[in-house]
């Protein structure tokens, strides 16, 4: 399978002296979801930038490409970011028209694109007259509307209810399926991570570094009673301490695997 990400020996310090991410090297197969985790601080945002090329590593490469060699990255930020003085409808088709899109083609992937978040009643509403999920979907519809080969989400529902956050948990894996996308989710929960992703990515506290591999052995379509299985609970297990690895020592490395029993 080719990689739609590669990370070679990633490294990336601010002006201030402040070492963020330090000798990061991986790669994200084509279609795969990916998590990253780790603690508050450790460089997941940075990197995430990085992979959009919205930041810059002061040494070693980043490198994005689609099957044809394209790179088409969206990228939904931890707060919805919507135009308050535009309707849903015209905050979705924002990407569309800056790309010029043909107007009929763009209302045909906006129309199916609310429709798969449940948003089609809602498209002429503005976003103070949603709720915090309703404008999260909102945030990932305008990703997805420009049918993206790789979609990068920074803590998209960190702020959300519980409820609300399992829904768009079980609403992005479904769109995921059907779209065969690459996704790096960060997030800094070890529920969220186990239950969506096919591969986990753990990082130490700063200067983030991977320093654990897992590879996530749950089926799909994944359910919300999966959550109640001593398999889920086992995989949580192992990725808490994990991230519990990366707190005592911010400078080892290493991989694993979850199993299924």
């Amino acid at each position: 399978m080719t990689a739609a990400i590669r990370l070679n020996a990633v490294s990336r310090r601010f002006p201030s002296g402040v070492a963020a991410l330090a000798d990061i090297s991986f790669q994200v197969p084509t279609g795969q979801f990916a998590a990253v985790l780790g603690p508050s601080g450790c460089g997941k945002t940075t990197l995430l930038r990085m992979i959009a090329g919205l930041d810059r590593a002061n040494s070693g490469t980043v490198e994005v490409a689609t099957d044809d060699g394209a790179a088409q990255t969206s990228y939904v930020f931890q707060d919805p970011t919507l135009l308050p003085w535009a309707t849903l409808y015209d905050n979705v088709s924002l990407p569309l028209r800056i790309r010029g899109t043909p107007a009929a083609e763009a209302r045909r992937r906006i129309e199916l694109t609310l429709a798969a978040l449940g948003l089609t009643g809602f498209a002429q509403a503005y976003p103070g007259e949603l709720s915090g999920g309703m404008r999260m979907r909102a945030s990932i519809a305008r990703a997805l509307a420009t049918h993206p080969r790789v979609l990068l989400m920074d803590e998209p529902f960190a702020a959300l209810d519980e409820i609300t956050r399992t829904r768009l948990n079980d609403d992005l894996l479904a769109l995921w399926q059907a779209q065969g996308i690459t996704c790096v989710f960060v997030t800094h929960s070890v529920f969220e991570a186990v239950y969506l992703s096919q591969r986990i990515l753990v990082m130490s506290a700063r200067p983030g570094q991977v320093i654990a591999d897992l590879a996530v052995a749950l089926p799909y379509p994944r359910r919300p009673e999966l959550r109640l299985t001593p398999q889920y609970a086992e995989q949580c297990r192992q990725a808490s301490a994990a991230l519990e690895s990366g707190y005592a020592d911010g400078s080892g490395c290493g991989t694993g695997a979850f199993t299924a029993h």
